[in-house]
């Protein structure tokens, strides 16, 4: 999820809108399909191509006007097969699920490993003071999920590089070419350490990512051919800015800013996927009227660009997104 806590959380009276795109000459104007969620506030997407079904995971955003802060007791589930029309699955989990918590369905994401589908959370932990990472597994990609562990995977006394009690955040997991799978998360620090098979238990130390300017929080991680590229929230009101590497273990090589500060949130948190060979940026903002906000925001999706030397183009953040194909 996201956030500095005890920074003042600032109000973007100017942040930049969404901007759409001018239909061609002599054609229909596109449909206006962003935010893709427009029933629930929904923030911190983590999406997951599963048998040519994409399955976006998004925390609830429920604060009421007269509450500025984050008020969130669960997560969603949407599914999708062209980006377009969402269907919304029951709640597949909610803090309350996990007996060691005690607040806060904070930024999350869901990974498969032989079948089995793994949801790493963040939540506040009920006795180890400050946010904690758990782990719920189901047998469906819409669950219902369970407590895998019964315990936190990661508490706040485990990692050491910062002395904030909210930098066990935004939990990612990328599994590599040769099925080792690694998590990262973080606020002001992005660790990362690889996980044993089961996927519910570290397979070795923590250790800090370097080379990450400006990171402050919302690790992702991704491939395309030779290249890793890791993105995250940077700055505080967040920017997405993202970095390169030629391992998963780095060096990583910053290269500049994905996407500007997303309309009206403080806060900036993507997803990156490839879906039928085209890759899709997912973000939330707080653009939707008439409430929306850094406390109230919602999902939208638009295209990610390479150049031809592997680099990424920034993110046009559009009112359009995606369209649904003929």
């Amino acid at each position: 999820m996201n956030r500095l806590v005890l920074l003042p959380l600032l109000i973007l009276a100017c942040c930049p809108p969404l901007r759409a795109q001018a239909p061609a000459s002599g054609g229909e104007a596109p449909a206006i399909n962003n935010p893709v969620i427009r029933d629930k506030y929904t923030a911190d997407p983590a999406a997951l191509v599963y048998r040519d079904t994409v399955f976006l995971y998004a925390g609830h955003d429920e604060a009421p006007l007269d509450f500025h802060f984050y008020k969130m007791n669960e997560w969603l589930v949407y599914s999708s097969t062209d980006l377009v029309n969402w269907q919304e699955h029951p709640v597949p989990l909610r803090v309350s699920d996990f007996a060691w918590a005690k607040a806060d369905a904070w930024a999350a994401q869901v990974a498969e490993r032989d079948g089995r589908f793994y949801f790493y959370v963040t939540v506040e932990h009920a006795t180890v003071p400050g946010k904690a990472i758990g782990v719920a597994v189901a047998d469906h990609p819409t669950g219902p999920f369970r407590d895998a562990i019964g315990r936190a995977l990661i508490t706040n006394d485990m990692t050491k590089a910062t002395d904030i009690s909210w930098d066990d955040i935004d939990p990612t997991v990328y599994t590599d070419n040769d099925g080792q799978a690694y998590l990262f998360w973080g606020n002001t620090a992005c660790y990362y350490a690889p996980l044993k098979e089961n996927m519910v238990e570290l397979a070795g130390d923590i250790q800090v990512v370097e080379g990450l300017e400006g990171f402050t929080e919302a690790p992702w991680i991704h491939k395309r051919g030779d290249w890793y590229y890791l993105s995250y929230a940077q700055h505080f009101p967040e920017k997405t800015a993202y970095a390169m590497s030629r391992s998963i273990h780095g060096p990583w090589q910053y290269r500049g800013i994905l996407n500007e500060i997303a309309g009206n949130s403080n806060t900036n948190h993507q997803s990156i996927i490839e879906y039928r060979g085209v890759p899709y940026f997912i973000y939330h903002t707080g653009a939707i009227s008439p409430h929306g906000g850094s406390f109230r925001r919602s999902v939208s999706i638009d295209r990610l660009y390479y150049r031809p030397d592997s680099t990424l183009q920034r993110v046009i953040m559009t009112s359009e997104g995606i369209q649904k194909q003929p």
